[in-house]
């Protein structure tokens, strides 16, 4: 009795603890991503107002890169700094990460990138997080739950959704792997977080799928063909994005020459083919995903600006195009596998996200709480096809292999490693 009496104080303890910690966290990141969607507000409103402002974007580029080549070299890694941590715990994350990110992303915004905002409030959340770790004198492994907090927190709070925020930031480590010691305080901080951006005013956007096809062998067949054509485009985007960024290191020492570069394509590109459409969070335009017929070229339009905007070193994130690029892609389906428009444009929506991101139930999960339980089987059935189709890549590039998809790779290597493991392991071969 003793003993079990013990447990229990020892359990409540630690629930009490991590209740407390997870507060904390989730009130200042869910405070902090509020003034930061506010910032985002007024930063698109400005923009579509003064359409010259597309012009200054290689001057704003020039200017995020010089920000981080002085005082960002710490914190440059962003969300794959944040996922590194994690796995190996090196150094505290500084607390420059969070306004650096904000003030970067918001000039992004406001000159014409086309960005999101998921990697801002993740890195805004991490970042606040880990100044607990000095303070309380956090071990390692409290440290590793601290982050993930912040993570869930931020994913949460910027897009208004706790059960795929709080798995989110257990989800995104490690492919075929959670951490489930980290489920409490990431629970917990995400719903906290995303109640506090509602406090604060913020307001998400609402999706709706109006039309839920009848189950038939004919629906999860064509939900099967749609999830492998949101897979290969989550791949193609993330190799896309990493080859441009890529291309750009080597070509391009300087640092901020890389997104004046960037910026200055973008803004030629938007002037000479009219792509308004293409740059900013592009949020209208997902809504008219939903609702009626688009362009069939949309996604592939999204996709490159996208790529090239973040490849060339614009501050953001990838999700919020992704959705983009997601919902347009379900869109120009729909009519050739006779599914209602919203209905795929939901599946891609999340699909194309889970494929990219490797989050199959975190994006399962936002599709249910986004769109309601009734498409849950269907948005579970596309993620997972598309997780598995986007293969051995990703927009998280310091992610780790825990339970390979298919073929072999060693247990725990970075997505970034892969390639060189397979050119060694074919050279051996030959």
């Amino acid at each position: 009795m003793r003993s079990n009496h013990f447990l229990l104080n020892n359990s409540i303890t630690a629930l009490g603890q991590w209740l407390a910690l997870a507060l904390l966290i989730a009130v200042l990141t869910g405070t902090a991503s509020a003034l930061f969607l506010f910032s985002l507000d007024w930063a698109t409103t400005t923009r579509v107002n003064h359409h010259w402002l597309i012009w200054l974007l290689p001057v704003a580029g020039f200017i995020v890169g010089w920000i981080y080549l002085l005082y960002g070299s710490a914190v440059e890694g962003g969300n794959n700094l944040v996922l590194d941590e994690i796995h190996h715990p090196h150094s505290v994350i500084r607390l420059r990460m969070a306004p650096l990110v904000f003030i970067s992303t918001v000039i992004s915004h406001l000159f014409g990138a086309s960005v999101g905002r998921e990697g801002t409030a993740v890195q805004m959340g991490a970042s606040i997080a880990d100044q607990f770790t000095r303070l309380f004198r956090l071990t390692p492994d409290s440290r590793r739950l601290v982050l993930m907090a912040g993570i869930s927190a931020g994913f949460s709070s910027v897009f208004g959704t706790p059960l795929a925020g709080a798995i989110f930031g257990l989800e995104v480590l490690a492919i075929g792997r959670m951490n489930y010691n980290a489920l409490i305080p990431c629970i917990f901080a995400a719903i906290v977080a995303d109640q506090t951006g509602l406090l604060w005013g913020v307001k998400h956007t609402h999706y709706a799928i109006s039309q839920v096809p009848d189950f038939s062998a004919w629906t999860l067949i064509a939900v099967i063909i749609a999830g492998c054509c949101f897979g290969f485009t989550a791949r193609i985007f993330a190799n896309l994005t990493h080859a441009i960024g890529s291309i750009m290191q080597r070509t391009f020492r300087y640092a901020p020459l890389r997104p004046f570069i960037g910026g200055l394509v973008v803004a030629v590109a938007v002037y000479f083919l009219a792509a308004d459409r293409y740059i900013g969070l592009g949020i209208p335009v997902i809504v008219d995903a939903f609702q009626q017929q688009l362009a069939p070229w949309d996604f592939l339009g999204k996709l490159v600006f996208t790529a090239v905007s973040l490849g060339t070193g614009f501050k953001g994130g990838e999700v919020t195009p992704l959705f983009y690029i997601g919902a347009t892609l379900g869109n120009a389906l729909a009519p050739l596998l006779h599914l209602p428009v919203s209905f795929l444009a939901g599946m891609g929506f999340v699909a194309v996200f889970a494929g990219a991101a490797n989050t199959p139930v975190a994006s399962t999960l936002m599709a249910i709480e986004l769109f309601g339980s009734e498409t849950g089987i269907y948005a579970a059935l596309a993620c997972a096809v598309a997780w598995l189709i986007s293969g051995y890549t990703g927009i998280y590039r310091s992610q780790r292999v825990a339970c390979p998809k298919h073929g072999f790779v060693p247990e725990n290597i970075k997505l970034a490693d892969i390639p060189a493991f397979r050119a060694a392991n074919t050279h051996k071969q030959d």
